[in-house]
């Protein structure tokens, strides 16, 4: 009978990695990461919290057992093409980053079509605010803060590294970002030409202004771009231009190509069970670390 519960057990697993594989909806992928180990070595010290002016939440992830002392902050944007997403289907990405020692605030943002560019990027910016003024009570360092994000998220992340417009008129000090990482993110797809981005950013009447490269520059904080020639949802060139521009520009930034791997494998390899697609969460949490301590990242 045990053998007959394993072998069930076994078999049930492969149909929801079989699931996941081919469609990955992150909620599910979430449970799956906690029933697999994942839901060990990680807590979720705060849920739904307020912030903002338009009635955002945000979720906080800290290690199980965290050191006394100030913890390092990545925040953490799901992607969803702008148009879907919510912070507590990507608690599988809070619980990794949380159990190598960051404190992890994962924030929603207003989507399109209830809102347009920039909209989602001033929810992004009132949740660094937040995180600035607060994230001293979750023992989290308020003025080292790196960003983190994946498709849209990475869009999020990246944007506001590098144009400080957004942060500024929060009244955040840009000086406080110590690094930001995109996972597959789209930083240079002018001219639109896919539905998403035409639906959130095909109104603003100066398009450049949308696009993350126009606002490489180089004193930008440690970037790290992760891409793969298997995206076929957010190309390449993306991150290569983007890299390409602030290498000219003399800023510091790496950028890491996984090969084969598609738009979602990037994402679901920070989960336990797909953690072997991929080295993204220990390449992302090297480079953290690296850029944390001094700012220096070779290419």
């Amino acid at each position: 009978m045990r053998r007959v519960l394993a072998l069930t057990g076994i078999a049930v697993a492969l149909v929801i990695g079989g699931i996941l594989a081919l469609t990955s909806p992150p909620r599910l992928l979430s449970a799956y990461d906690w029933a697999a180990g994942g839901g060990t070595g990680a807590q979720l010290v705060a849920e739904g919290v307020a912030f903002g002016s338009q009635g955002q939440t945000l979720d906080i992830w800290a290690p199980a057992d965290a050191p006394s002392g100030q913890l390092p902050v990545v925040m953490f944007w799901y992607g969803g093409g702008w148009a879907k997403g919510d912070r507590a289907s990507y608690a599988f990405a809070g619980r990794a980053l949380a159990r190598e020692g960051f404190l992890v605030v994962i924030a929603d943002y207003r989507k399109v079509p209830k809102v347009l560019f920039p909209a989602f990027l001033e929810d992004g910016a009132e949740a660094v605010a937040w995180t600035r003024d607060n994230i001293a009570r979750f023992d989290g360092n308020p003025d080292r803060i790196a960003f983190m994000g994946h498709s849209a998220g990475a869009y999020q992340a990246i944007m506001l590294a590098l144009d400080d417009r957004w942060l500024r008129a929060e009244g955040v000090d840009p000086g406080i970002v110590t690094a930001a990482v995109g996972l597959s993110g789209p930083y240079d797809f002018y001219p639109f030409d896919k539905p998403r981005s035409i639906a959130a950013m095909g109104q603003w009447p100066r398009p450049l202004e949308t696009q993350p490269i126009e606002y490489a520059r180089k004193d930008a904080p440690p970037m790290l771009l992760v891409t793969s020639e298997g995206d076929t949802t957010v190309r390449p060139k993306n991150a290569n231009n983007l890299a390409a521009r602030l290498r000219e520009l003399g800023a510091p930034v790496k950028a890491i190509n996984y090969g084969p791997l598609d738009h979602e494998e990037i994402v679901m390899a920070l989960s336990v069970p797909f953690r072997s697609k991929g080295p993204v969460l220990a390449d992302s949490v090297a480079f953290l670390r690296a850029a944390r301590g001094t700012g220096d990242v070779a290419p």
